[in-house]
């Protein structure tokens, strides 16, 4: 079960607005040839970073939505630490991702795709469940389940596909 906070809990609505915004941005990784995934952080329902996955075109392994969402909104806020925002991301972090998240203090994550294989939040780790960790982050599964999930399913269709041709 995923720890959630009632202090933290954002309204339907606006979660379904800000995972439109980073499904946007799976989108262009998808343009890109990049895996899609897409990610915002929003501070007081104002967008403040987005990003996309971008780890084949800048050669870097954790080049992740995520974390390069993370990076901007800090370098934007002049703080390493973005307690009081949400991060959007259309696919469950991996365990990089979701270490980064807990380091920079996020107060909630909103994430739209299950990721069986990779998945830190609920699948094959519960690392925002391990109560000897010093910071919680509310999470919330599934926002726009469907088509985060469908891009990407698609996304590896065609690479199995043209692979085999």
């Amino acid at each position: 079960m995923l720890k959630t906070l009632d202090t933290c809990q954002d309204s339907p609505e606006k979660d379904e607005k800000w995972m439109r915004a980073a499904f946007a941005q799976a989108e262009l990784a998808l343009a890109a040839g990049e895996v899609p995934v897409g990610a915002v952080i929003v501070v007081n329902d104002e967008l403040v970073s987005v990003a996309c996955n971008r780890p084949i075109s800048l050669c870097d392994p954790s080049a992740h939505a995520e974390i390069l969402a993370i990076r901007a909104a800090a370098s934007l806020l002049g703080n390493y630490r973005l307690a009081g925002a949400t991060l959007y991301v259309t696919l469950e972090p991996c365990l990089m991702c979701a270490g980064a998240i807990i380091q920079a203090r996020i107060a909630r994550l909103v994430f739209g795709a299950s990721d069986p294989k990779n998945g830190a939040a609920e699948n094959l780790y519960h690392i925002f469940d391990d109560p000897r960790l010093n910071h919680v982050v509310a999470v919330q599964a599934g926002v726009l389940r469907e088509a985060c999930g469908e891009i990407l399913s698609g996304f590896f269709r065609r690479k199995r596909l043209s692979s085999r041709s």
